[in-house]
């Protein structure tokens, strides 16, 4: 889709907005793009680089990596090392992971434990009853919810990073990467093309996306926040970035209603349910593996202590939009991008 002369690709509650140039006189690149499924959603490189051989390579390198991740963090597949990993679990018990999975486990616990458990990967069996609830549009029950709820906790995980091991603490309990597992292969597959020279590139993991330096004749790659309301909309603001990751957690696509009250797909782990106000997150940090994370945290705990903990995280910045009795109220971090267009 195109409006005035600039591409756009939508990607969940962000897109990222393109310019036609591809490069300056003294710098022939020509501007790639590739695709591919995984992990449930599409993921997007797009690359600048002077051959198509070179910039084929690194871009099926980079989503190859993605897909190996897949195999490794994913909820869905049986035979994923995350799902391997919940089956043979025992309380109390060592058990060995992946570099990969225990990478993804520490920064897990390190935003469960600032966010005060707001993001938590223990919530698996919560996750399961949710999605059943969705399907069914019936609430769970209370004696469902309490089983669910006693086995969630991210006191109850311990990782040893340098030992890459980890232990459950309690029988049944199960994790989710949902919040993380995406913006980690967005990282990984940035990695990839950094070192194959491609450092003009952008990855997009559906919304959770890391840029790299800006395109030819261009100070940032142009990322849209999405309008909350209708996506198809103005967006709320138009950024410039480079060498960054944004995410953004939202229930513009997806969320259910029951008994009359609108539900979120966003658990919160405290009660078990999905979140009942309409509200968009989009953060911005480092690496793409915390501003995702960090997005489903700040989703949980709401527009004043989400900011607090933005305030005490260095690198991090957050815009909070919410839409209540459709009146849209938005809530910036004090260190949110200046250079922003507002609309």
């Amino acid at each position: 889709m195109r409006r005035n002369g600039t591409t756009i690709i939508s990607a969940a509650v962000l897109f990222v907005l393109f310019a036609l140039r591809t490069g300056l006189a003294d710098e022939p690149l020509t501007r790639f793009e590739f695709h591919r499924k995984a992990m449930g959603v599409d993921f997007t490189v797009v690359l600048y680089g002077s051959k198509m051989g070179s910039a084929n390579t690194a871009a099926k390198a980079a989503l190859d990596r993605v897909t190996q991740l897949d195999g490794i963090c994913s909820d869905y597949k049986a035979n994923s090392e995350l799902r391997q990993l919940c089956a043979r679990a025992r309380p109390g018990r060592s058990m060995s992971v992946s570099e990969d999975l225990v990478r993804v486990l520490e920064l897990s616990q390190r935003v469960s434990k600032s966010s005060h458990g707001a993001f938590d990967v223990t919530v698996g069996p919560l996750t399961k009853l949710w999605r059943r609830a969705r399907r069914q549009k019936t609430l769970p029950s209370a004696d469902r919810l309490k089983q669910a709820r006693d086995l969630v906790g991210y006191r109850l995980l311990s990782v040893g990073r340098a030992e890459r091991r980890v232990v459950f603490q309690r029988a049944g309990m199960r994790l989710d990467l949902g919040g993380i597992a995406k913006g980690y292969a967005v990282d990984r597959a940035m990695e990839i093309l950094a070192r194959r020279g491609f450092t003009r590139a952008m990855v997009d993991g559906s919304g959770d996306l890391a840029v790299g330096d800006p395109p030819p004749g261009r100070r940032g790659w142009r990322v849209a926040v999405a309008s909350l309301e209708n996506p198809d909309k103005r967006p709320v603001e138009v950024l410039e970035l480079a060498n960054v990751a944004i995410a953004t957690s939202g229930d513009a696509y997806q969320s259910v209603t029951i008994g009359g009250t609108r539900y979120s797909h966003i658990l919160d782990p405290c009660t078990g349910l999905g979140l009942t106000i309409s509200s968009s997150v989009t953060v911005i940090a480092a690496t793409a593996a915390t501003a995702d994370a960090m997005a489903s945290a700040i989703s949980v705990m709401g527009p004043e202590a989400g900011q607090r903990l933005v305030a005490a995280t260095r690198g991090v910045e957050s815009l909070f939009v919410t839409l209540v009795d459709n009146s849209r109220r938005i809530h910036r971090s004090t260190g949110w991008p200046g250079r922003s267009t507002r609309r």
